[in-house]
């Protein structure tokens, strides 16, 4: 489990080996091809994707998206649609688990960040506005804070514009690796 290359190691690395390990999902959106909004994002970003959410376990989904509420939410989805859905996979240790369980705690009820999505749409700079994020940084802040994967190597600090698709690139080649 932890000869990923993209594996953050911790302190507690010696402590996540012994433990059991729990499955999360990212979840990538392709459907809903009538909505504007997804049809507007795929084209300006030329990706498959609109929006991705963490999937904690089989019911539980995390994210934040303009179409919903507005700010980071956890929903309990019992049915969906699979094929409007592509889905990367993580085999974690208890204590990522826990850690990222952590981050959608901290973040739970912060709002959308509007300017810095689409700022960093145009400019060359990362713009991050204070608990505001939007659906792929904060999956990406999510899973480097849990120690899931190591962005420095994956040069994801580089990236100013972190749609959907580029998450999902960055993401499967880690999985693929």
């Amino acid at each position: 489990m932890f000869d990923n290359p993209y594996f953050e190691p911790s302190d507690e690395t010696e402590e996540m080996n012994s433990l059991p390990s729990k499955l999360i999902k990212i979840g990538f959106y392709k459907g809903s091809q009538r909505v504007w909004f997804h049809r507007f994002i795929r084209w300006w970003t030329k990706s498959t994707y609109s929006h991705v959410e963490l999937l904690l376990d089989e019911e539980t989904w995390v994210s934040i998206s303009p179409a919903l509420l507005s700010t980071v939410t956890t929903r309990i989805v019992t049915s969906y649609d699979a094929d409007d859905w592509d889905f990367i996979e993580f085999c974690v240790s208890d204590i990522q688990h826990r850690a990222l369980k952590e981050f959608v705690s901290e973040t739970t009820g912060d709002g959308y960040d509007w300017l810095g999505m689409l700022l960093s749409q145009i400019l060359p700079v990362i713009i991050k506005s204070r608990n505001r994020w939007y659906c792929s940084s904060w999956l990406a802040h999510g899973l480097f804070h849990s120690s899931i994967v190591r962005w420095r190597k994956l040069g994801i600090y580089e990236i100013p514009d972190l749609s959907p698709g580029k998450l999902y690139n960055i993401l499967h080649k880690i999985t693929a690796g």
